[in-house]
């Protein structure tokens, strides 16, 4: 179906559409040797679902596209959990004498909580 029906579908305007496959919220456009895209029922669930994650978590399509390239890049990924430790937001992972001595504690069948005179 052409944008302007696909719009009206979805409760938006073609100028939205446009943004969003703009940002890559959309499925890659299959048909190439067209000038005109055409939108199928794989669009649609892809458009319909980013506006709920719109609504459900009060994001702009920007934002979510964003979130979909930190899922997807590792490097932007990793710059936005920086962040997060530095702010406070995430807390920073164990290091793996943590993670070894926590596995050997596992093992000999104690909880991973040490009394404090053996920290």
């Amino acid at each position: 179906m052409r944008i302007t029906e696909a719009a009206r579908q979805l409760g938006t305007t073609p100028r939205m559409l446009r943004y969003r496959e703009a940002l890559g919220l959309l499925p890659r456009s299959r048909s190439e040797h067209t000038a005109q895209r055409q939108y199928d029922d794989r669009d649609l669930a892809a458009v319909q679902l980013a506006l709920d994650l719109e609504r459900r978590y009060d994001v702009t399509p920007a934002a979510l596209a964003f979130a979909l390239r930190a899922l997807a890049e590792p490097s932007v990924a990793a710059d936005i959990r920086n962040l997060g430790y530095r702010t406070g937001r995430l807390t920073a992972p164990p290091t793996q004498a943590q993670i070894d001595r926590d596995r050997a504690l596992r093992w000999l069948g104690r909880s991973g909580v040490l009394p404090p005179k053996q920290r």
